[in-house]
């Protein structure tokens, strides 16, 4: 494969397309400083003391910790909530937004990442789905209510050593019971759809508004490990002729017709922009 030729290709791709799909998974936060969890001990790495009680990410990013242990459950989620509430967007945001600027801001994004820096980043809410939910938003443990809201002023204090959540623990605006994030974890079957559903519906109207129109789609750190992001850029690619541009320095490998960029994702959008 060769590196340049790629990155000239993908510059042509962008240059004449008419609308741009943004997709992202974890490795678009990893030059913003955010890990990506990859394998056990990038999480332990970041969460010492779950190492210690042998907890993996798959087995932390679970729901049932809201009911079992509570404290533990909002130290892991208060924790990347501070972190990613005092994270600032790496410069690849900025680049990519003025880019869809010259295309009349026809663009929509699609991530597999709770942690809000596209919108932090300045890119519109109602052009963003966030298929696996938001950090930034609660929902009920019980699911009282289908109610969804902000956590914008919702303070977590969290041990630093233990890395459990100090009290009062965040609680239920309807029913007082514990709220969780509003975000589909594993072996999830609580998780409160809505505000992806109408993130979805934004998505479909931009796609039939563009379905004569040439796309483009630029994924970032979207790994294979869960590869909802890859999938969706490869089907918008099968169903609609786009072009996808496939941004990542390990799991690079793409279908006929994509273009791969094996570097990650600050250098690969600075390289194709």
């Amino acid at each position: 494969m060769d590196l340049n030729s790629n990155i000239e290709k993908a510059k042509q791709v962008l240059k004449y397309a008419d609308g741009i799909i943004i997709t992202a998974g974890a490795g678009m936060g990893v030059d913003s400083g955010l890990p990506d969890f990859r394998g056990d001990e990038g999480f332990w790495k970041a969460y010492p003391p779950l190492k210690k009680l042998g907890i993996s990410f798959v087995d932390m990013a679970n729901p049932r910790w809201f009911k079992t242990d509570p404290t533990l459950a909002w130290g892991f989620y208060g924790h990347r909530l501070n972190l990613y509430r005092n994270t600032k967007p790496h410069k690849g945001f900025e680049l990519l937004k003025e880019f869809v600027k010259t295309k009349n801001n026809n663009y929509f994004i699609f991530t597999s990442n709770v942690d809000g820096q596209f919108q932090k980043a300045g890119f519109d809410e109602d052009k963003i789905v966030e298929v696996h939910g938001s950090i930034h938003f609660n929902q009920c443990i019980d699911c009282c209510t289908n109610e969804i809201w902000s956590n914008q002023e919702l303070n977590i204090d969290v041990d630093e050593v233990s890395f459990r959540a100090k009290e009062p623990l965040a609680k239920c605006k309807n029913c007082k019971s514990i709220a969780r994030p509003n975000i589909l974890m594993f072996g999830d079957f609580s998780f409160i759809s809505n505000r992806v559903d109408k993130q979805e519906y934004n998505l479909d109207k931009f796609l039939n508004n563009n379905k004569n129109k040439s796309l483009a789609i630029i994924e970032i750190g979207a790994g294979e490990a869960v590869p909802t992001v890859r999938y969706f850029g490869e089907s918008i690619q099968n169903r609609y002729n786009a072009t996808l541009i496939r941004i990542n320095p390990r799991d690079f490998s793409v279908p006929f017709g994509a273009i791969s960029i094996p570097l990650g994702g600050y250098d690969g959008i600075k390289a194709i922009l």
